[in-house]
């Protein structure tokens, strides 16, 4: 039996040029980290007793005798393309899914993860990420970027660079108690709305002409963000400030990344004292972020109509292995 732990991921800035048409011609840049919350599969070889041969259990269950069968494209596509039989698959996680953290980006790379381990292979992070770019944009059509598959994979706060070459991750260097504070002043609020992240990118590239002069302008607030972060002489809350700022040119990508119960939402929190804040992912609902000073932060509770505060802390450890049991049965070949 595998059980693997993967992080969800936080996106500050730069969403939007790590999509692979953008950043071949343009160059491309995110800022992001990982956090405290989770997605874990549990993955075995399942004995052959039973009238089906695998079975797969996520919002629904599916028990089936052939992996065409499978309706999840991801799994279905992941046993294909590592050959997998026999097995069965379970999935849980810490937060909903749809929501703006890279959910289903962590679940690819935490199943191929766990695949791997199962046929009692290593497979580094970088690995990990280009198999899970590969599946879900390649093997699933799924349309997207590339940065949710690569923070799963590595963990971390990092500085992600696309180009025509692909991608690097550069850990951004920032004191302890610099990060300390900056986690300290961010808070998260959950929407209650959930969305298919490729469904929003596509309704997207549909509603809006050319967003190149948005994407680059976002793209430059990554080398500022940075700076800001790195730079101790630096007031912190500059970050909250260009928050703020990358939102508003989010906005205008697409008819779909908010809904005016989301402006208001977005409007009180900042009413209430926020410095800046976005929504998480590619839009249309999931999880609101805030930058807000320590005192101030009872204020854009109480704002944020009753909506789910989630505490959360920086991590640094990517997609992990966390129980390994070896198994006698042997599955077929």
């Amino acid at each position: 039996m595998i059980i693997t732990k993967t992080p969800f991921r936080m996106s500050f800035f730069g969403g939007g040029t790590d999509m692979e048409n953008f950043f071949r011609e343009n160059g491309g840049a995110v800022l992001s980290t990982t956090f405290d919350k989770y997605c874990y599969v549990n993955v075995r070889h399942l004995p052959r007793f039973f009238d089906y041969s695998t079975e797969i259990s996520y919002s629904k269950t599916e028990r089936v005798t052939d992996i065409d069968m499978i309706q999840h494209p991801a799994i279905r596509n992941a046993m294909k393309m590592l050959d997998m039989h026999e097995i069965r698959l379970t999935y849980e996680a810490d937060l909903p899914a749809r929501s703006g953290l890279g959910t289903s980006s962590s679940f690819a790379v935490g199943m191929l993860n766990a695949f791997y381990a199962l046929k009692g292979k290593y497979a580094d992070k970088k690995k990990l990420a280009d198999e899970a770019i590969y599946l879900e944009r390649e093997l699933c059509k799924e349309a997207g970027g590339w940065q949710d598959q690569i923070a799963a994979s590595f963990g971390g706060f990092n500085r992600i660079n696309f180009s025509d070459e692909g991608y690097e991750v550069l850990p951004v260097i920032i004191s302890p108690e610099r990060k300390r504070k900056l986690n300290q002043n961010l808070m998260m609020f959950f929407t209650g709305f959930t969305r298919f992240s490729s469904d929003v990118q596509k309704a997207n590239t549909i509603g809006k002409g050319d967003k190149t002069k948005q994407l680059k302008e976002m793209l430059l607030l990554v080398d500022e963000a940075e700076k800001v972060l790195t730079d101790r002489q630096t007031d912190l809350n500059e970050f909250g400030r260009m928050l703020d700022h990358t939102w508003k040119l989010k906005r205008q990508t697409g008819n779909a990344v908010s809904t005016s119960d989301i402006d208001l939402l977005y409007e009180k929190g900042m009413k209430a004292g926020a410095l800046g804040g976005k929504l998480l992912g590619a839009g249309g609902g999931g999880f609101l972020v805030f930058y807000v000073e320590p005192d101030k932060q009872d204020n854009v509770k109480n704002a944020m109509d009753n909506l789910l505060h989630i505490p959360f802390q920086f991590e640094d450890g990517g997609t992990q292995v966390i129980h390994y049991t070896p198994e006698s049965y042997e599955p077929l070949n």
